[in-house]
């Protein structure tokens, strides 16, 4: 009996959150999080629309071209570690209020760019803030009952599909009238509403626990527990019980650190254990799936751009000018393409538990190969945007497949970590796709582009087969 009660009068963050459950809060939590999602969906989705509109007005090469798109991804690269480290060590919030301020005012004075040099600068500095984009699903997934984590990793998914047909939308209606400098301006405004909402989003319980501030931790599961009309477990919140040589209990993505590692130490101590004899297989596996799904995903994205507006000038019918305008239909295409990746997200949903993580990924991949096979050749222009819409559905399910098995396969210490080596690793496939994409479909090399694109798909496949774990139905490790 005095056990029970000494038991009785404590409670864990996760115990807290189950009681306080799933309510307006959490609500609350995910449109804003969402909306950061769906704020770097529409800046990397311009990417398919500014660079050939950009490369008409300034008359720029197929290599210049290529880097309005690339120096977006090497900005990333560098902000997806950057602000993991200042997520870290200063919490969530701040991490925002910096993320959110250099995307939307270096998004805001891309618009004002006079040359080429200060666009590609200014562009950069965006792909700076996007870099950090990864934080949001992380602060909403600390909000989240263990129990539900899965199934809203799944929703969540779906504000970077509303990102990109919102962005193709709006570019559907203002390019022909208003040109790219006012798309790129409008795109710049779901960053300022997140910076407008900024004073009302909490810090996560878990960092301020891992920090060591449990009153301040307390005072918020309080207010959660108000606005949900629930109330907290009686007793005292205590940090989750560890062992001193692993990190705090998570059940899905997320990992709360020991604060009194240091951060220099303990950031060896986990790259050592991702390519450690146990997991190296796995780790450069995923590294290789992360950089060619992204290759692949942002493949067909841009191959809707360049084949729907390069097409005639590699056939003769547009031998008048060097770089032809940009034709309306290209944003009617861009926006039907991008409704693909729902019914991806339905597939995956659907797949997801009852075949494997594993298989789900080859049997999309597998289909996803034999629909950009056809493009090889040239097609008309309703087959060709019909293959790149069946394509892209399943591409974006791939993708979103692989961003579940990561966690999931990954011990709880080194579970964040991984993640995000390897999502850093997909951003180099970012960089690299559009001198694919761009610079041989606009030199006429159509055929070579797309059989360069099945390559990555045929060695992506590979490494999915040869992925050493299946985590359908099995429970997460700790160690």
């Amino acid at each position: 009996m005095w056990t029970m009660e000494i038991q009785a009068s404590t409670y864990t963050l996760d115990e807290a959150l189950s009681i306080i459950g799933f309510g307006k809060f959490q609500g609350y939590a995910l449109a804003y999080a969402g909306l950061g999602s769906i704020a770097e969906a529409m800046e990397i989705m311009l990417l398919s629309f500014i660079g050939t509109a950009v490369a008409s007005d300034w008359n720029l090469s197929s290599d210049q071209e290529s880097m309005i798109t690339s120096i977006v991804f090497s900005g990333m690269l560098i902000g997806a570690y950057s602000w993991g480290v200042v997520s870290d060590n200063y919490g969530r919030k701040k991490a925002f209020l910096g993320l959110c301020t250099v995307t939307a005012v270096a998004g805001l004075l891309s618009s004002f760019s006079q040359d080429y040099v200060s666009l590609v600068i200014a562009r950069w500095l965006v792909g700076i803030g996007l870099g950090g984009g990864h934080l949001f699903s992380t602060w909403f997934l600390e909000f989240v009952p263990t129990p539900n984590r899965g199934t809203w990793m799944v929703i969540f998914s779906t504000f970077w599909t509303v990102g990109t047909i919102l962005e193709s939308g709006l570019a559907w209606i203002i390019m022909p009238r208003l040109g790219w400098r006012v798309l790129l301006a409008l795109s710049s405004i779901p960053a300022f509403t997140l910076l407008a909402l900024y004073s009302l989003t909490p810090e996560t319980p878990r960092f301020l626990i891992m920090k060591g501030r449990i009153d301040e931790a307390h005072a918020i599961l309080e207010k959660i527990a108000h606005l949900n009309q629930t109330i907290l477990p009686s007793g005292q919140l205590v940090p989750d019980h560890i062992e001193d040589s692993s990190l705090s209990e998570d059940t899905h993505l997320l990992t709360t650190r020991k604060k009194t590692d240091p951060g220099f130490i303990k950031h060896l101590s986990l790259n050592s254990v991702l390519i450690s004899p146990k997991f190296i297989r796995t780790t450069i596996l995923l590294w290789f799936v992360y950089f060619g799904n992204t290759f692949t995903y942002y493949g067909v994205v841009l191959l809707t751009t360049e084949l729907s507006s390069g097409q005639n000038r590699c056939t003769g019918m547009d031998r008048l000018h060097s770089r032809p305008k940009m034709d309306t239909s290209l944003y009617f295409d861009v926006f039907v393409s991008s409704l693909a990746e729902f019914p991806g997200l339905v597939i995956s949903a659907i797949i997801l538990d009852r075949v494997g993580r594993k298989h789900s990924m080859a049997i999309m991949l597998t289909v996803g190969l034999f629909l950009l096979l056809p493009l090889a050749w040239q097609q008309s222009q309703n087959l060709t945007m019909t293959l790149l819409f069946c394509a892209r559905m399943f591409v974006s399910a791939t993708f979103t497949v692989a961003c579940i098995y990561t966690p999931e396969v990954y011990p709880t210490n080194v579970r964040s970590t991984g993640v995000g080596v390897a999502t850093a690793i997909g951003r180099v496939g970012g960089m690299i796709c559009p001198l694919v994409a761009i610079t041989l479909v606009s030199n006429c090399h159509q055929t070579a582009a797309i059989f360069m694109f099945e390559a990555v798909i045929v060695l992506l496949g590979i490494c999915v087969v040869l992925l050493p774990f299946e985590t359908m139905g099995k429970e997460l490790s700790d160690m």
